[in-house]
């Protein structure tokens, strides 16, 4: 059993180190790419809607509950305390420097990561990849390239987005549920959130972004088993996603806590 143990640990290492390493090659390729003509930025313009402008539903609808969520939780649990009044200061700066962009970012490695997973994948079972590379075009210029670069765009967007319904619902719930003056919870945000707190937390999406693009590209382009390795890569890329964004933003966290100091 501790031979079986040790086996499995082994293996697990080496897929560890297999995927970073890959990975560090992708956005190797991908940087190198992205600063060499030709440039489709027709491409890049189309996969700038179907990732930013076709998200905007769910990443309102997640800011909105949890604005609200948050806002009734500290509330209820402050009031104990007589401490209410610091409620507007909480939310805003949960709102801002973490929840807005990690739970954004979530909702975009769910969505947008599967999807270009899955798409990614089905050209590669369908060989359209190689068609690409018989043409004398590199795929990564074309299919990589546009959605990576979609990502850093538009996630800090929908960031700064939900940052701002995020707290307009807390506000509401503020006053519905709490007795907070809307004026006075809007003025408490902004006496609280200082421009360093804003940079932190949309600083961060540009790294998610990458990740969320890198992980879905590497396992799309590595589908091995037809149509039943798309789902499986689109699994992966989900779950690998929205490990790294959570794992990195502690370190990313910690970091600008250094550079603040």
């Amino acid at each position: 059993m501790i031979n079986a143990m040790v086996a499995s640990s082994g293996l697990f290492f080496i897929e560890f180190l297999h995927f970073f390493g890959s990975l560090s090659l992708l956005y190797g390729r991908f940087v190198k790419d992205a600063l060499t003509p030709p440039f489709y930025s027709d491409l890049l313009v189309d996969q700038i809607y179907q990732i930013g402008v076709k998200s905007i539903p769910l990443v309102f609808i997640t800011a909105l509950s949890t604005g609200m969520v948050i806002t009734l939780q500290f509330g209820f649990g402050l009031e104990k305390f007589g401490g209410k009044l610091y409620v507007p200061k909480i939310v805003a700066l949960s709102i801002i420097r973490e929840l807005g962009p990690v739970f954004t970012s979530l909702m975009i490695a769910g969505r947008v990561g599967a999807g270009i997973a899955s798409e990614v994948g089905s050209m590669k079972v369908t060989q359209q990849l190689d068609a690409i590379r018989a043409l004398g075009t590199s795929e990564i210029k074309r299919i990589v390239v546009p959605r990576i670069l979609a990502l850093i765009i538009t996630l800090p967007l929908l960031t700064a987005f939900a940052n701002t319904f995020g707290i307009l619902s807390g506000v509401v719930v503020g006053s519905s549920e709490l007795g907070l003056d809307p004026t006075f919870f809007i003025a408490k945000v902004l006496q609280t959130v200082q421009i360093g707190d804003y940079v932190v937390g949309i600083a961060k999406t540009f790294f998610f972004a990458l990740f969320i693009g890198l992980v879905g590209c590497y396992y799309g382009m590595n589908v091995t088993e037809g149509t039943r390795g798309v789902g499986i890569a689109t699994t992966k890329s989900v779950v690998a996603g929205s490990i790294l964004i959570v794992i990195s933003d502690f370190f990313l966290t910690k970091l600008f806590w250094v550079f603040e100091k």
